[in-house]
């Protein structure tokens, strides 16, 4: 077998995490800016490059594992989140990223999300969402909004579609945020904010698709309208919005309610707390309207943060535990077990 020498005095670039193979998306698909981004961040992260690991479920924006130059997988259908778990829980120095789609990570593999948000392994999951099914060729997803005319609801869908961010929430996840394709600037602060937090990151990203659902998420990059459509959050800064920042957000008990800034002092603004949960399940709510039916903006950073025990610690933990108190037990007895039946 060859040995490989890693020569960890080396300076790397993007360039250094993109692999040689073709990248095969359709032509102004937002997974392009996505890779480009990860690609960006990823040298200044501090780890090294044979640490990283990705694993992908089914549909386009699965491929992601090919066109990065890491160790990864490209998995089953809805089953990523199980498989990097295992990988985590394998080696817990490893730098795991879960690339998914809307219909792959919300729909077949639903279960399989809530559990790993519950569990908290100390993976980042990224869930591009266009508000599809892309890779089939254009089918209304878990996150379509309702009225949504697909090739499979061709008098608009009926559905209640998921919000993914406060799926989140309701699953305990500790780490909760919203980007979007084509603001790279703030795609990559908070794919380094995901990385630096210790527990499962869920970043929902909105992505574009060019061919079956073109342009769902402009309004909330679009010069002309992005100031009044998109709310970005900063801890510890009040929730401003609008074309001059004229528009604010006050919480009157636990009800949101819009705001002039000529009339209010910005004093008595709704400040962002990423560590409160109560307010941010308020948040995750301003989906398309709040309270009264009044239009709120989408928020944009991190909506949550909790810092609590990983998974994989307290397992090692656990198990340090009883091998100090009941020593090492060897697999076939582990497997044969120590009840056993005598059938008559």
């Amino acid at each position: 077998m060859e040995t490989i020498t890693l020569n960890k005095n080396v300076t790397l670039g993007p360039k250094d995490f993109a692999s040689n193979m073709d990248v095969k998306w359709c032509p102004g698909c937002g997974d392009y800016s996505i890779l480009k981004q990860v690609q960006t961040i990823f040298p200044d992260l501090g780890v090294p490059k044979e640490d990283f690991v990705f694993v992908s479920g089914i549909g386009c924006s699965s491929r992601f594992t090919y066109y990065m130059d890491t160790y990864g997988l490209h998995s089953i259908h809805g089953r990523a989140a199980a498989i990097a778990s295992g990988v985590k829980a394998s080696n817990p120095n490893l730098s795991v990223w879960v690339i998914s789609g809307d219909g792959d990570a919300l729909s077949i593999g639903g279960n399989h999300f809530i559990h790993l948000m519950r569990k908290n392994f100390d993976v980042n999951y990224l869930v591009f969402n266009n508000q599809i099914y892309s890779l089939t060729k254009g089918q209304y997803s878990p996150t379509s909004e309702k009225g949504k005319v697909t090739k499979t609801s061709p008098f608009g869908s009926i559905d209640e579609p998921f919000n993914p961010t406060e799926l989140a929430l309701g699953a305990k996840a500790s780490f909760v945020s919203r980007t979007l394709d084509r603001d790279p600037n703030h795609m990559q602060s908070i794919l380094k904010r995901a990385h630096q937090h210790k527990g499962t990151s869920f970043v929902e990203v909105y992505q574009n698709c060019p061919v079956f659902n073109d342009g769902a998420f402009f309004p909330f990059s679009d010069k002309e309208t992005k100031k009044d459509e998109a709310i970005f959050l900063e801890h510890g800064k009040p929730l401003v919005f609008g074309q001059n920042g004229e528009k604010g957000i006050h919480l009157n008990g636990l009800t949101p309610e819009i705001v002039d800034l000529n009339n209010v002092c910005t004093n008595d603004l709704w400040v962002h707390d990423e560590n409160d949960k109560t307010k941010a399940n308020l948040i995750a709510r301003f989906f398309d309207t709040c309270s009264n039916d009044v239009h709120f903006p989408r928020p944009f950073g991190v909506i949550y943060k909790e810092d609590r025990a990983v998974y994989e610690y307290m397992m090692e933990q656990q198990i340090e535990q009883l091998t100090t108190q009941k020593g090492k037990t060897s697999l076939n007895k582990i497997l044969s077990g120590d009840k056993t039946w005598t059938i008559a």
